[in-house]
Formats: structure tokens, C-alpha cells, sequence
């Protein structure tokens, strides 16, 4: 009798939402797999919600891959799995700290190497760099990424920030005037578990190569030319504060919160004001530039790695 396939789940989330993502994801192949959960837990807990100065004060570790430690994982390292997938949020453009810390770990490089990967985000809609970054340790490690699916609220971009800015800083997910309640779409995560049909198909052959074409079939990725050009516009401010930040000391160092208050407020601010002019300015690259922007569509849809 042959044994089910075994999929390794790792994971941080602090509102349970990726956990209902996961679950719904994963849901039709009960009784089909053995599913490993991982939670990554930080030694020092990251708050929720989140005091505003303290939320925004996480921006500089987090962006330049220092992440805060995290507490031993409970899988054995040198255990098989058939598939691994790396459930995960973006902060500030960029993997969460825990998972960051785990992707650094030597625990990490012996659980993936050479391991079929699917990377599965809930996150807001900003997720292109942070992926990008995903995509970079998982090839430092030896892992062979395989799918990636990403969830996000599908709001307009400034009414999903409002709403997430409450969520995570206040605890109110609910929904308030005009606004709609914070994150992915009910709906969506509901409806997640399609999903599950090629994974299941690609564990039962053990060919990985087609799945993530099939994943984006059924609308795994959704991706809009205008929050490409506001992502690519935000690298390098959030490099430059969060160098400069970090000059003044570690995390909650008051040497360094007048930085962290400027920082706040100029973010606050350039969204709403640089929103309609890269709503502009990715319909001028589209007019002007078609063929680049196309490939630039094309490519952060897809699970390659470019060269650099």
C-alpha cells in the first residue's frame, strides 16, 4: 500500500487570516495528504494590534532582512516532504520578520533543498518585491519554487490601506461608513480551494513542472500594471528610511524615534499624493512602453528568478 504524500505548511500569521487561507486551500485534499503544520512564533511575540509608533518602527529590520529571532521549530529538519508551501505576508514590501528569520535559518536550508515549493500569500495587494525577495532565498536555499498564489484585498489601493491601517493598528476588521471590512475578500477565501485540484495532481505524479500554469489558470495571480509602478517607485524610499532609521540604534531605541515619527508621516502622505500620478504614469509606460510593461506583467505573474 502506498503512502499519502506529505506537505509541510510553514507559516506566521497574527490575525488567524492566512490560517483560514491555508485551510480553505488546502481543504478538499483531506484524507488524500499528511499535512505538517509550522507556526513560526517570535521569541518576543510581535503585537496585536499594533501600537502605531511601534507598527512603523518594525520597518527598518524588516526591510533589510534583520529580522527579529524566532523560537525552534517543532518539525524535524531532516523529515521528507512531497511539498512544502511557504504561507507568508508582505511587510513593507518585503517577507515578514518571522519568516524572514526562518528563510536565514539552517533548519530552513535542510528543509527545502531540493523541495518543491509553493509560495501562498494573504496579504493587501502590494506583494510583487516582497515575492521577489521570496524567490531570491528560496534559490539561495536549494528549493525549487513551484506555484505561488496570492490572495489579496481587491479594493482600490487607498481604501485597502485605510482599512488594513485599522485592522492592524486598532483590531477593527469590521466594515465602517463607506468602507468595506479589512482584507481578502471573504469570497475569495472561500473559494480557494480550487486550488487544491493541481496541487493534488502534481503530488499524485510527482511532476511539478505544469503547476503553476494551471494555478493561473484558475486566477492564482492577479496582477494590475499600476501597482507595479508604485511598487517599483517605493524600493528605494523604504531602503533609504530604513537605512536611515536604523543609523540611530535597533528596534524602540528613542535615539531613533524622531525618524520613525518623520518616516510615518512622509508614507502617510506620498500614498494618497503618488496614487493618481502612477495611475498616470503606468497608463503613459502602457501607451509608451506596451512591450516592456507586458513583460514586466508577464514576469511577476510567473515563478522565474531574474539574473542580478
Amino acid at each position: 500500500m502506498s503512502l499519502r504524500p506529505k506537505i509541510l505548511v510553514v507559516y506566521y500569521t497574527q490575525t488567524s487570516q492566512l490560517k483560514r487561507i491555508i485551510d480553505h486551500v488546502l481543504a478538499p485534499l483531506e484524507g488524500k495528504a499528511d499535512v505538517v503544520f509550522e507556526e513560526l512564533k517570535p521569541v518576543t511575540p510581535f503585537p496585536f494590534p499594533w501600537p502605531k509608533h511601534e507598527f512603523f518602527d518594525a520597518m527598518p529590520e524588516t526591510v533589510l532582512a534583520r529580522p527579529r529571532a524566532i523560537q525552534p521549530l517543532k518539525v524535524n529538519p531532516d523529515e521528507h516532504f512531497d511539498l512544502v508551501i511557504m504561507a507568508y505576508q508582505p511587510w513593507f514590501l518585503s517577507p515578514s520578520q518571522p519568516v524572514a528569520a526562518f528563510l536565514q535559518s539552517p533548519e530552513a536550508a535542510r528543509l527545502l533543498k531540493g523541495k518543491p515549493v509553493v509560495t501562498l500569500l494573504g496579504c493587501r495587494n502590494m506583494w510583487i518585491n516582497a515575492q521577489e525577495k521570496m524567490k531570491r532565498y528560496l534559490h539561495n536555499l536549494g528549493a525549487n519554487l513551484v506555484g505561488n498564489i496570492a490572495m489579496v484585498d481587491t479594493h482600490h489601493n487607498l481604501i485597502s490601506l485605510i482599512t488594513i491601517l485599522r485592522w492592524s493598528t486598532k483590531g477593527k476588521k469590521d466594515a465602517f461608513l463607506f468602507f468595506p471590512p479589512a482584507g481578502v475578500q471573504e469570497a475569495d477565501i472561500q473559494a480557494s480551494g480550487r486550488f487544491a485540484g493541481p496541487i493534488a495532481e502534481s503530488l499524485s505524479s510527482g511532476d511539478f513542472s505544469g503547476l503553476h500554469d494551471k494555478l493561473v489558470a484558475l486566477k492564482s495571480v492577479d496582477m494590475k500594471p499600476g501597482l507595479i509602478v508604485l511598487e517599483m517607485r517605493g524600493v528605494k524610499p523604504f531602503r533609504f528610511f530604513a537605512n536611515f532609521i536604523s543609523a540611530k540604534g535597533g528596534p524602540g531605541n528613542p535615539a531613533r524615534s524622531g525618524r520613525v515619527t518623520l518616516y510615518r508621516i512622509i508614507l502617510l502622505a506620498a500614498i494618497p499624493l503618488l496614487s493618481p500620478f502612477t495611475t498616470v504614469a503606468s497608463w503613459l509606460k502602457l501607451l509608451l512602453l506596451r512591450k516592456k510593461l507586458n513583460q514586466d506583467v508577464t514576469y511577476y505573474k510567473g515563478i522565474s528568478l531574474r539574473e542580478g
